[in-house]
């Protein structure tokens, strides 16, 4: 495998367990985000359970080629969810940069993934 997708899904795969651990943890600034979003703690919880699940199937990707490209797409999906959830909560758009960035190196590493096979 590339060495540049293999340090993308390391840090994509920390970052994504940061913000999924923070909410499964039940932060009290995850708890204010999900108030603040509309959204149920329980509902904001399975989203952290996504992310957490999201950086296993990276890591899980360096040893088995599709699982990375198969969560490196799941990535990308979450992190539209959370664009659209801070521009609908009418967030500054800094608070939306992190998950575009991150939604963007997703997508890198999902291409060099499918150019190395």
């Amino acid at each position: 495998m590339n060495v540049t997708a293999v340090i993308l899904s390391i840090v994509l795969a920390g970052a994504s367990l940061a913000g999924g651990a923070a909410k499964l943890a039940g932060a009290r600034s995850m708890r204010e985000d999900a108030r603040r979003f509309g959204l149920s703690y329980s509902a904001y919880r399975l989203i952290g359970l996504s992310e957490a699940l999201a950086a296993a199937g990276l890591l899980a990707g360096l040893a088995r080629w599709p699982i990375g490209i198969a969560a490196a797409a799941g990535l990308v999906c979450l992190m539209a969810g959370a664009v659209a959830v801070h521009l609908r909560a009418g967030d500054a758009p800094a608070k939306t940069a992190a998950p575009i960035a991150v939604a963007c190196l997703a997508i890198i590493t999902a291409l060099i993934q499918t150019a190395a096979a």
